[in-house]
């Protein structure tokens, strides 16, 4: 993934509420929702992979699919 090249989520549909990443200097992730592109947070891959097996065992709340 090259640096800054925006990457929409592949759960994400045509419309509004897509989630962006792309790769960061230093081997991190940014992460960005389409609604607010100004608004980016960056996280290691560890940290990422956390909070992702966690939205998907359910232990996120308000974080459901839909």
């Amino acid at each position: 993934m090259d640096v800054d090249a925006w990457q929409k989520s592949s759960y994400s549909n045509e419309g509004a509420n897509c989630v962006n990443v792309a790769a960061a200097p230093g081997g991190g992730i940014r992460v960005r929702e389409s609604d607010a592109p100004e608004a980016v947070l960056e996280v290691g891959r560890t940290a990422l992979r956390g909070l992702l097996a966690a939205v998907k065992r359910g232990d996120v709340p308000g974080a459901g699919r839909g």
